[in-house]
């Protein structure tokens, strides 16, 4: 069915504004709570008012997290389209804008899907226990920071303070890492139990970590961030929102600067990536053999890691597509 109503919504933690796009115009706009039962009662004022219906309807926003829960779930379960896409892009789209509010910005995000309609992208829906996951893994990352604020300020401070009252500052930094340590075991540990117990993320868990240099904590990352592979099935494209693929930077004759990755990336991946990079280049194999006669060409060490980063996106993905696990010693056979 044709779409014919745009709605942009401009998420914050207390309200929602909503502009209504037909045909190139901004004909309505609502401010409303950011709660379920008002979101049922403008979306529905919203369908009565024009003579719409869901399926000529589009919902697109930004990626907020949290903020924006009540509404893509009431959305959802009503069957309606959304559209959830990365602020950067809204705005990188947008040209040349001034000012800003709310109300302006819902504006801009019912105009940028209409403008792009022929480039739409429906959100898909992770199952509950792919939210599970990536809950569980923000909460993981949120103990390891403050594990590490208290390990660095401790380090810090050895170096100034006297010795008896750093003895006592290290009686409870010493508690609160403990805990802490058995925290993240134990995050660890329902995460793994959680996989284990569907049938479908053991699968491709195993066939992720099949893959040498991939463990536990990357390979539930890249389960949450494709959601199961079903919104990114692309390596190319996972390899860009990590930030592992380099870009061309000239221009005319003036300027011929190196190729070099974006800093608009998922630096978390990016970061355990290049973890697992550096552990796969100190076992024997081939990516060894790569990264020591890249380096031996004079490659700088760091764009030899980052095709290593590379290499070992491909692997996953081209593993998980064929549905197989990563063989360590390929025969190749000719058809």
């Amino acid at each position: 069915m044709q779409i014919k109503q745009f709605i942009g919504i401009d998420v914050s933690k207390e309200t929602l504004d909503l502009s209504v796009v037909i045909n190139g115009n901004a004909v309505s706009h609502y401010c409303v709570l950011n709660n379920t039962r008002q979101i049922k009662s403008v979306v529905n004022k919203i369908m009565k008012t024009f003579g719409s219906s869901y399926e000529e309807t589009i919902f697109c926003m930004e990626h907020t997290g949290l903020y924006n829960l009540p509404l893509v779930k009431w959305l959802h379960a009503n069957g309606c389209k959304i559209w959830l896409e990365s602020g950067v892009h809204i705005k990188k789209t947008l040209g040349l804008v001034r000012g800003k509010s709310d109300k302006v910005d819902s504006f801009r995000i019912a105009m940028f899907a209409y403008t792009n309609r022929h480039h739409l992208k429906l959100w898909v829906p992770p199952r509950k226990v792919v939210e599970r996951l990536g809950a569980l893994l923000s909460q993981r990352q949120r103990m390891m920071k403050a594990r590490k604020q208290l390990a660095t300020a401790n380090r810090e401070q050895k170096l100034f303070i006297d010795k008896e009252i750093m003895h006592s500052l290290n009686v409870y930094t010493n508690r609160a890492v403990s805990v802490m340590d058995k925290q993240v075991k134990s995050i660890e540990k329902e995460i793994l139990s959680l996989i284990k117990e569907d049938e479908r993320l053991k699968q491709m868990y195993d066939i992720i970590t099949s893959v040498n240099g991939i463990g536990l904590i990357i390979a539930v990352h890249i389960l949450v961030t494709t959601n199961e592979f079903l919104s990114i099935n692309d390596p190319k494209k996972y390899a860009c929102y990590c930030g592992v693929v380099p870009f061309e930077h000239t221009s005319g004759s003036s300027i011929r600067g190196k190729n070099r990755v974006s800093h608009m990336a998922n630096k978390t991946i990016k970061t355990l990536l290049h973890l697992a990079a550096v552990s796969v280049i100190r076992m024997p194999g081939e990516l060894q053999d790569y990264y020591n006669r890249k380096v031996s060409e004079g490659k700088n060490k760091m764009c030899a890691l980052n095709a290593i980063r590379n290499k070992l996106i491909l692997r996953v993905f081209a593993c998980v597509n064929q549905n197989r696990l990563y063989e360590k010693k390929y025969n190749y056979k000719l058809v």
